[in-house]
C-alpha cells in the first residue's frame, strides 16, 4: 500500500511560496533523491500548471535542473481538477470521485506518492488519506502568502526531524 506524503517548503511564519524564496543547490539535490524515489505525484490544478516547467528542456538549466526534470518526467502523475481538459505525459486526469481515486490508488500502488499543493492537501487531510506531512523550515519570514496547511489543522505528532542543507530542517509529522 502507497503512503500519501505532503512535503513543501515553508517560511518560518507558515507560508509556502516558491517566488519568495528557492532551495539551496543542497537541498534541490535533496529533492531530485526524493523525486527519483517516490512512486508518483498528485496534483491540484494549480500546482500542476507550476510544475509543467519541467516537461521541457530549457538551454540555461544545470546538470541539477536536468536530473530533476529527469526524475519528474519519469514519474507517474495524477491531476485532480474539474477544470482541466488534458494533461501532459506521464500524467491522468482525476475529475471526480477523489476519495474513491486515491484510496484505489493506494491500494493498487506502493512506495511514497507526493501530494503536491496546500489546497489540495487540505481536500485529502480531511478525507484522512494523508500518511506524513513533510516541513522543509526555512529562516525566511514572509507575513503573507499561502499557507502550508490551508485548512483546518490536522492534529500531528513529530516523528522526525532533520538537518537537510545549511539552514533548513525537515519536520516529519504523522497524523496524531
Amino acid at each position: 500500500m502507497a503512503k500519501l506524503v505532503f512535503g513543501m517548503n515553508q517560511s518560518l511564519d507558515g507560508y509556502v511560496d516558491h517566488m519568495e524564496f528557492a532551495p539551496s543547490p543542497t537541498l534541490f539535490r535533496h529533492f531530485i533523491e526524493e523525486a527519483r524515489g517516490q512512486a508518483g505525484s498528485i496534483y491540484g490544478r494549480r500546482m500542476y500548471e507550476i510544475m509543467r516547467y519541467w516537461d521541457d528542456d530549457h538551454p540555461e538549466w544545470d546538470a541539477d535542473q536536468r536530473a530533476f526534470a529527469t526524475a519528474w518526467r519519469n514519474q507517474p502523475k495524477w491531476v485532480v481538477s474539474r477544470s482541466q481538459k488534458s494533461v501532459g505525459p506521464n500524467a491522468r486526469l482525476v475529475e471526480d470521485d477523489l476519495e474513491g481515486a486515491i484510496r484505489k490508488l493506494k491500494a493498487e500502488r506502493d512506495g511514497e506518492i507526493e501530494v503536491a499543493g496546500p489546497d489540495l492537501a487540505r481536500s485529502l487531510t480531511e478525507l484522512g488519506l494523508i500518511d506524513e506531512y513533510r516541513i522543509y523550515l526555512h529562516p525566511v519570514v514572509l507575513g503573507h502568502g499561502k499557507p502550508y496547511f490551508a485548512g483546518a489543522r490536522p492534529r500531528l505528532r513529530l516523528m522526525a526531524h532533520d538537518r537537510i542543507a545549511e539552514d533548513v530542517i525537515r519536520l516529519t509529522y504523522g497524523p496524531a
